[in-house]
């Protein structure tokens, strides 16, 4: 399912949510320019690696890893895509919910839970596959902690969403708790068949990231949000006037 828009409009403009997409789109397209090469050592540098975080508290390390190795790939991880897909995909879920999120939070509030459940969700990576020296990136794991927000907020908002069927694609709205429920269904299912293999990111995707940070959102939403009902709007005209 490919959700479309939801029926909570927003009293106010979004700007950091705007903001947010704009900076992953414009980083995506700056990443576009490198070559193949420049961009892998671009992942490698700003991306997260797991077992990094582990060597550096190790006696092992000797000075191999510094502090700001550490820090930097946390946040700059978020803003980095691996491809159309990847970044259409999470700017589509942000776009869609995180608006509401903004709304109930405020400006600095939700920007601050953005970050926060993007540092968790690379928290509960990095502890899922301690050794693996895979680059993580993207911004899912922060949008999976508006998610779990948005869950809280609005249970009962209807989500209109896109269903592929064989050759055909049609419509339907669904409750969002179901919506996101199938969504985090899915990616404990995915998370836990990993754990099996050699890498927890199997597939390319960092399931324990978004489980991560769907639980931070759900855990801290109430921390950042204003508690207000509310409002709807219908997705269709009346046709019988």
């Amino acid at each position: 399912m490919i959700p479309i828009r939801d029926d909570i409009p927003s009293s106010r403009v979004p700007f950091v949510n705007l903001s947010l997409i704009a900076i992953n789109v414009a980083v995506f397209l700056f990443e576009l320019t490198l070559s193949e090469r420049q961009l892998r050592a671009f992942f490698y540098q700003f991306a997260v690696q797991p077992y990094e975080y582990f060597l550096y508290f190790s006696p092992l390390n000797h000075g191999r890893v510094e502090l700001a190795d550490l820090a930097i790939p946390l946040f700059a991880s978020m803003f980095l895509h691996g491809g159309w897909l990847h970044i259409i995909g999470n700017m589509l879920y942000l776009w869609i919910f995180g608006d509401n999120a903004e709304d109930r939070m405020g400006h600095v509030k939700y920007l601050m839970f953005y970050l926060l459940c993007g540092l968790l969700a690379s928290g509960a990576h990095i502890l899922s596959d301690p050794t693996s020296h895979i680059p993580s990136l993207g911004a899912s794991g922060a949008i999976a902690g508006v998610l779990g927000a948005y869950l809280c907020l609005y249970p009962q908002a209807r989500v209109l969403v896109l269903v592929p069927a064989l050759l055909f694609l049609f419509t339907v709205e669904v409750p969002a708790w179901m919506f996101l429920g199938v969504w985090v269904l899915q990616n404990f299912a995915s998370g836990v068949a990993t754990l099996s293999v050699e890498t927890a990111q199997g597939g390319g995707t960092a399931w324990w990231a978004h489980i991560g940070g769907f639980v931070a959102g759900a855990t801290l939403v109430w921390a950042f949000a204003r508690r207000q009902p509310p409002r709807r709007v219908a997705y269709y005209a009346d046709w019988d006037d």
